[in-house]
């Protein structure tokens, strides 16, 4: 697959799995896990279905709409496509829109994580976190996995937050309760240099590797 992959998709995808086959060795239940996860965002994501159809299979969406009037129009969307394509998809805080659609699990964000433990689930889901600090990885204990950010300088939500640098989020990922993805200022570049997590996550480098090439005029 990685193969036919261009070229910024394939060493982004091929560190993903290198990532995750790592962490399935020592732990069983990151084998589960995809190995790359494309967050969307309203703003940087407007036509997020357009880059999950090109996605390859074993990887996964997460859905943030925060609270957009057509957020039902596009997961149902989402959903289509990502059943067609083998992509799992996770829906951004909204457990009701997660039931609704037949999503393959929820994301929470930080300030919600003690909820896992109270959510009705369907049958597979998987469930992940965001954790911004060490505190916050004692609440990842009812997840499946737990997004760490940002790593590296990022935008969007993490601009302000100041990153986690790579030998803390080493240190991270081994202190969390359970498999940890590492977000923000991902590219093919930084990835290389990760070590601990079961994979990647990211915004803006998965759309420039997998989205729709821009039609030239």
């Amino acid at each position: 697959m990685s193969a036919t992959l261009p070229e910024d998709a394939r060493r982004l995808w091929d560190a993903a799995v290198a990532l995750n086959r790592a962490a399935a060795a020592v732990s069983p239940a990151a084998a589960r896990l995809p190995p790359l996860l494309f967050f969307t965002d309203p703003q940087r994501t407007p036509r997020p279905w357009e880059t999950a159809e090109r996605l390859p299979a074993g990887a996964a969406v997460v859905f943030r709409h925060f609270g957009a009037p057509d957020a039902l129009e596009q997961a149902r969307r989402l959903r289509e496509v990502t059943r067609a394509s083998g992509v799992r998809l996770l829906v951004g805080l909204d457990v009701d829109l997660a039931h609704e659609i037949e999503a393959d699990g929820v994301h929470l964000p930080e300030r919600v994580l003690s909820i896992a433990s109270t959510m009705t689930r369907r049958p597979g889901w998987i469930v992940t976190g965001a954790a911004h600090s060490l505190d916050a990885l004692g609440l990842a204990r009812d997840l499946d996995a737990v997004v760490l950010s940002p790593v590296f300088p990022a935008g969007g939500a993490s601009a302000a937050r100041a990153s986690v640098g790579i030998e803390a989020l080493e240190i991270w990922a081994n202190t969390a309760p359970c498999p940890a993805y590492a977000l923000g200022g991902i590219t093919p570049e930084t990835a290389d240099a990760l070590k601990g997590v079961c994979g990647l996550a990211a915004v803006d480098a998965v759309v420039q590797a997998f989205g729709p090439v821009p039609i030239r005029t």
